[in-house]
């Protein structure tokens, strides 16, 4: 039992290490989480997303994935170009702020969007495989038996954290009430987003 909790709780501390770092997908459930606007879906969809890769990670697949370098590389083009356009975006409502959005619930845009979105920043970003099907794998694979009971606290550790960013993030909305606010926090977004895009175009 005290085997299983150790392990758990090694891969709940590895797992939040790599989730916590500022990237694409955080500062876009951040965003969401603001605004207040398809908040349980974007969660949903990044706890979800990370829950398979590590599952698939501790079940070894990381090894068969190398086999193919040419596929991380095409995300990398792919993902980039996404990421850069996001971030062109953010920078337009920097300059633009009529249309901006709220955290009152008046959200723009569709749920759907939000959606394909939040999908397009998870399984497009090669760093996402990195950490969760290689990196975590890896270290995984070091627990032997105990390798799943690693993993399940890995995945624990981002449904808390994507769940504690995005309806917490809601309380940030007293700091955004004025224009000038979400002017500041659409720049912090433009800012990731593009940067991460030039480091994924640059990198494929």
């Amino acid at each position: 039992m005290t085997a299983s909790l150790t392990a758990a709780a090694a891969g709940f501390g590895t797992g939040l290490s790599l989730i916590v770092a500022i990237g694409a997908q955080n500062a876009f459930v951040l965003r969401q989480g603001v605004r207040r606007h398809a908040v349980l879906a974007v969660v949903g969809i990044c706890a979800l997303s990370d829950a398979l890769l590590i599952a698939l990670g501790v079940g070894g697949v990381g090894a068969v994935v190398v086999a193919w370098p040419g596929a991380l590389t095409a995300v990398g083009w792919i993902g980039g170009a996404f990421l850069l356009g996001y971030g062109a975006l953010a920078a337009r409502r920097v300059f633009r702020p009529g249309g901006a959005l709220h955290a009152d619930g008046e959200a723009e845009g569709s749920v759907r969007r939000a959606v394909l979105t939040c999908l397009a920043m998870t399984w497009l970003n090669p760093h996402v495989y990195l950490d969760t099907v290689f990196l975590l794998g890896s270290v995984a694979a070091d627990r032997g038996s105990l390798r799943w009971t690693f993993g399940l606290g890995a995945i624990l550790a981002s449904l808390c954290w994507f769940t504690a960013l995005g309806f917490g993030s809601r309380l940030l909305g007293r700091f955004l009430a004025r224009p000038a606010a979400w002017r500041v926090l659409d720049g912090l977004v433009a800012a990731i987003m593009i940067a991460m895009g030039l480091m994924l175009v640059a990198g494929a």
